[in-house]
Formats: C-alpha cells, sequence, structure tokens
C-alpha cells in the first residue's frame, strides 16, 4: 500500500508527492492491516521487557490513539462536543498545538472515514507498549467518556473491548472503571478486593495498587500522561482513606 501511495504522489506532486504518499501508505498499513503483528498475542504483554517491546513511533502512537477515541466518542450514538474538545485538549497539552493539528488533520484526511477496527489497532499497540501505558489509555478513554460528566453503558462496554484486546486483566479495568462510577463498593473495587477483605488485606492492596499506579512508571511519558497517572494514584489513595475512615484502621 505505501508503494502505490508514493507512486500515486509521485505522479500527481513529484518527488514531495511520493515522501507525502509512503508515509500515508505506511500509516494506513499500520493501522488497518496489522494483524500479521499479533506475534505473541496469546501472552501477556505486560511481560515483555524493553528490549523485547517493539517500538512505535510518536505519529503511528498518536493517530491509534485518535482511532480509539473515535470509537469511544460515537459509542452512543451520537457525537458529544464536549467529549471531542477533551480530546482536542489532550493532544494540545500532551503534543504542543501544531503537532496535535497535524495529527487531527492526517486522521480527518485519511482516516477517519475508513473502518476503524479497535481489534487491529490493539494488536499493534498492544506488544509496542508498556502495561502501565496502556493501563493510561484506559484511563484517557474513560475520561473522554466522561467528559460530558456521564459515561453511558455503551461507551464503558466499547472501552472493555478495547481492554479486552490490549490484554489488560479484568480487575485493572474494574479498578479503573470505579473511579467514574460511584457505588457503595467503589473504593473496594478501586483497590481490586472484595468487601469481605481483612483489615491486613485492604493495607496490601493499597501498597500494591499504590505501586502499580505511581506517576513514576511514566516519567519518560508526556506530562498529560504523567498527569492521568497522578489522578489514578490519587484515586486509590482516597479509596484507601475511605475504607480507613470506615474500618478505623
Amino acid at each position: 500500500m505505501k508503494w502505490l501511495f508514493a507512486l500515486l504522489g509521485f505522479i500527481f506532486r513529484g518527488l514531495a508527492g511520493a515522501v507525502v504518499g509512503f508515509l500515508i501508505g505506511s500509516i494506513l498499513e499500520r493501522i488497518f492491516f496489522s494483524s500479521s503483528t499479533r506475534s505473541g498475542s496469546g501472552s501477556f504483554s505486560g511481560q515483555f521487557t524493553q528490549s523485547q517491546r517493539q517500538r512505535v513511533s510518536p505519529t503511528d502512537f498518536e493517530l491509534n490513539l485518535l482511532s480509539l477515541a473515535s470509537l469511544v466518542i460515537k459509542a452512543d450514538g451520537r457525537v458529544s462536543q464536549s467529549e471531542m474538545d477533551y480530546v482536542r485538549m489532550y493532544f494540545v497539552q500532551s503534543y504542543g498545538k501544531e503537532r496535535a493539528n497535524a495529527t487531527f488533520r492526517t486522521f480527518n484526511n485519511v482516516v477517519k472515514d475508513r473502518e476503524i477496527s479497535a481489534d487491529r489497532i490493539c494488536a499493534y499497540l498492544r506488544p509496542r507498549l508498556s502495561y502501565e501505558v496502556r493501563l493510561q489509555v484506559l484511563h484517557f478513554l474513560f475520561n473522554i467518556a466522561n467528559a460530558d460528566q456521564h459515561v453511558s453503558e455503551s461507551e464503558a462496554q466499547i472501552i472493555k473491548v478495547i481492554a479486552q484486546h490490549l490484554r489488560v486483566g479484568h480487575q485493572d479495568f474494574e479498578s479503573i472503571k470505579a473511579m467514574f462510577f460511584k457505588s457503595a463498593d467503589d473504593a473496594y473495587k478501586i483497590l481490586e478486593i472484595e468487601k469481605s477483605a481483612t483489615d491486613a488485606e485492604v493495607k496490601k492492596a493499597y501498597r500494591t495498587m499504590a505501586k502499580k499506579f505511581h506517576p513514576d512508571k511514566l516519567q519518560h511519558m508526556d506530562e498529560a500522561y504523567r498527569k492521568g497517572a497522578q489522578e489514578k494514584f490519587t484515586k486509590v489513595q482516597e479509596a484507601y482513606e475511605k475504607l480507613q475512615n470506615e474500618r478505623g484502621l
């Protein structure tokens, strides 16, 4: 595909067009024909070491992330302006206005009107992202759904499907989901324990979750991702403080 686009670009725009065509074709191949990259899809991707994990270019990551965001925005059958505004704000904060605008232009011109497959996108991203980053992707998607102050069941369901494709554990998914749904047992869900847990188990769960969601794990990422990690870390602390008060710990 990339060579076809390069040829078309050369015919219409010369050498410069060939370069642009090659880049666009490469992006499309990675987004829509990435099923061949599913090596090790049956394994737990969080176990990959940095040397084993394949690399993802910033452009590919941003376009794929934007594609997943579009699935969440459209999940409830309507396009919310507040959700679209949140995505744009997030990308501008993460990558700067110029780079964010370039990503949106490429998405609108090349990707937007094509069928977007969560399965294929996640198959491409899964071996290239650490488990901590995949958790942050889910947190980002829930924030989009919650931009209008309500996460619908259809939005939660598509994020759950994405989580499954990204090989995020069920308890980790429910923990992040509980950060956006208020319920009597949300503190237990966030800490990934049952109400019947002992005080010692509550304390152990807090230490485990605080370690898992600690912002230091994303120091290599952009500021917006570190901010998201801090938000999750804060939710874990709040959940533990709630149980401390309830149990008199």
